[in-house]
């Protein structure tokens, strides 16, 4: 971890989604944020890590790089999300990394790139998150 979590965060700060995917940050650096999700448990039916899922992962990487770029007292939300998927996960666990695109001051971009536990790149996606201030 090159980063850990920010003292500024509320303390359970984790969605109740993530916690059934698996999901864990891994470093909060938010120039190059990372998470991780078991493969196991997240498949379709045919045993493939589920498109859904992976989209799940990005959302989470994503929003969390936002908002720990925002700061505190902002918030942000997914607007839009494109992903493609370039390789099937069947095991193991699949790690994303996301890296700023843009940070404006109402706007955040992400490119979100998914590996395997061999370092393949499973999915490449772009999530854009709008920022405003929290409200109380």
């Amino acid at each position: 971890m090159t980063l850990a979590r920010p003292d500024w965060l509320p303390a359970p700060f984790t969605s109740p989604l993530d916690e059934k995917l698996g999901i864990e940050i891994t470093d909060y650096d938010p120039d190059h944020l990372v998470a991780t999700m078991p493969v196991e448990g997240n498949q379709q039916p045919a045993g493939l890590l589920h498109g859904g899922a992976t989209c799940a992962l990005v959302e989470t990487v994503g929003s969390w790089a936002a908002a720990l770029g925002a700061g505190p007292g902002r918030r942000c939300v997914g607007v839009e999300l494109n992903v493609s998927y370039l390789r099937a996960s069947t095991a193991g666990t699949v790690t994303a990394v996301a890296t700023p695109v843009r940070r404006g001051r109402t706007l955040a971009t992400f490119r979100v790139e998914v590996t395997d536990a061999s370092g393949r790149p499973t999915a490449t996606a772009r999530l854009t998150c709008m920022l405003s201030d929290a409200r109380a």
